[in-house]
């Protein structure tokens, strides 16, 4: 018998006005949303490649390596970050490496297009986030009451149907009726990525269908919502309304709340606040060093050996002041780091009180485009740095960064070789795997779970104490 009534309710979604409309609306932007996001990553992966052969070009002729003053390492653009963008269009995607000092990125996506940070990319996160979560308030939200107003749940009932098994097929049939038809246009859009030259590996595979997954848990959320909210009215138009006031809470003004309530709560130092004391104190060391500088006396008399040694006292010098000046910024980035997570504690979990927070948290997260990425890419980045001192040691006898160097040279008549840029270090960037990610996203996976399990409880004892007259 549920058989049948599943059936039945699919047989009414799909033979109904607004299924073909929505699933028409649907199947384009979800399809439009793969397609996009290949083509940016086709030109995030243009720009990259331009970017790096730049970078080397600009040292091309330099004759002398203690020229480089500085070099730059770039973001890889991610494909999964195509489709699920997160925060990783907003954060900086070039650092500027020079051996030594705080490294900070630049030149995020959005201050390249500021019209896409005003009205943002369409992609996955986006369409499930706002299309289908509505999409399945109108698929559902007249499941029970419409059917008493039409006169049909009085006569189902009267062929002695049990209540349990009716509300269990609404449920099922109305998440089928809305999930199954959207698979395909999912699947037709995951086949344009190799089609277009995306190169997806195993593991981004795997996350995409997760993110997949997530995506459905989601919509049965609105589903189990609005089923649940139809057994509990008398009228469709008062379900409707009750529900769009739902939608608004959780998709806009819960996750919203949550960032200023905890904003509010732990007070965190701004980035200009902590970037004026780090001045402030190597100005400090800086005018502690000048004073020192100026009562250094060579011991050598020779012009060339005078230089060594002056190099080799302003090196020590540098080092030192770059040891303090690091230990008293790691004290502060500590202390805002740890100010920070409480915060972001307290606003995540403020806001997995809405599904669409919680979602979101798991596609970002399974797409390696949470606010880690930043944190991912920094921690990547300076890793490089010590690369790139220990070969600007190697090539030099020293670390430039942030110092003026001076040598002395003799004209032999030859001209100078000039030095290969191609030899300098290799940035390579790895993202976080499926094992790193997974477990982190575990918990939205399960309060996903948990959202649908509640709302088919209340679905299913509203429906029991529902008054079919």
């Amino acid at each position: 018998m549920l058989r049948h009534i599943i059936e039945k309710e699919l047989r009414d979604i799909v033979g109904s006005t607004k299924f073909a409309a929505t699933f028409g609306v649907c199947a384009v932007l979800i399809i439009l949303s793969f397609y996009v996001g290949a083509r940016n990553y086709q030109t995030d992966v243009a720009q990259y490649e331009a970017a790096k052969t730049q970078n080397l070009r600009q040292l091309e002729g330099l004759t002398d390596w203690l020229s480089v003053r500085q070099f730059r390492i770039f973001l890889p653009p991610q494909p999964l970050a195509s489709l699920v963008g997160g925060v990783s269009n907003d954060i900086g995607r070039t650092t500027e490496v020079r051996g030594r000092g705080e490294l900070s990125a630049t030149d995020s996506r959005y201050s390249e297009d500021p019209l896409f940070a005003t009205f943002r990319f369409l992609d996955l996160d986006f369409t499930f986030q706002i299309v289908l979560s509505l999409l399945a308030i109108l698929f559902a939200y007249d499941a029970v009451n419409g059917e008493k107003e039409r006169g049909t749940l009085r006569l189902a009932l009267a062929n002695a149907v049990p209540r349990h098994l009716f509300i269990t097929g609404k449920l099922i049939g109305s998440f089928l009726g809305l999930v199954a038809p959207l698979l395909l246009p999912i699947a037709l859009g995951a086949l344009l990525l190799p089609l277009l030259g995306i190169p997806f590996t195993a593991d981004e595979w795997v996350r995409l269908g997760l993110i997949v997954l997530a995506g459905i848990l989601y919509c049965g959320v609105f589903v189990t919502l609005s089923v649940a909210v139809s057994s509990l009215t008398v009228r469709s138009s008062s379900s409707f309304l009750f529900l769009i006031v739902a939608w608004i809470f959780a998709v806009l003004i819960i996750p919203r709340s949550a960032v200023l309530i905890a904003g509010r709560a732990v007070d965190v130092p701004s980035v200009d606040e902590i970037g004026s004391q780090k001045a402030r104190y190597s100005s400090q060391l800086f005018t502690e060093d000048r004073a020192v500088m100026s009562n250094w006396r060579p011991t050598a008399k020779e012009p060339q050996k005078m230089m060594q040694e002056f190099q080799k006292f302003t090196q020590d010098q540098g080092d030192a002041r770059e040891k303090k000046i690091m230990e008293f910024s790691s004290r502060l980035n500590e202390d805002r780091e740890n100010r920070q997570a409480v915060q972001e504690r307290l606003a995540f979990g403020l806001a997995r009180l809405s599904p669409t927070a919680t979602f979101s948290l798991a596609a970002t997260r399974l797409a390696g485009t949470s606010l880690t990425l930043k944190e991912h890419y920094r921690s990547a980045a300076q890793g490089y740095q010590q690369d790139y001192a220990k070969f600007m040691l190697a090539k030099t006898g020293m670390n430039p960064g942030g110092m003026f160097v001076f040598r002395i040279t003799s004209d032999t008549g030859e001209k100078p070789k000039a030095i290969d840029p191609h030899e300098l270090p290799v940035f390579q960037y790895v993202p976080a795997g499926l094992g790193e990610v997974l477990p982190q996203a575990l918990l939205d996976f399960f309060l996903l779970v948990g959202f649908n399990m509640v709302l088919f409880v209340a679905a299913y004892v509203g429906f029991l104490r529902y008054d079919v007259r």
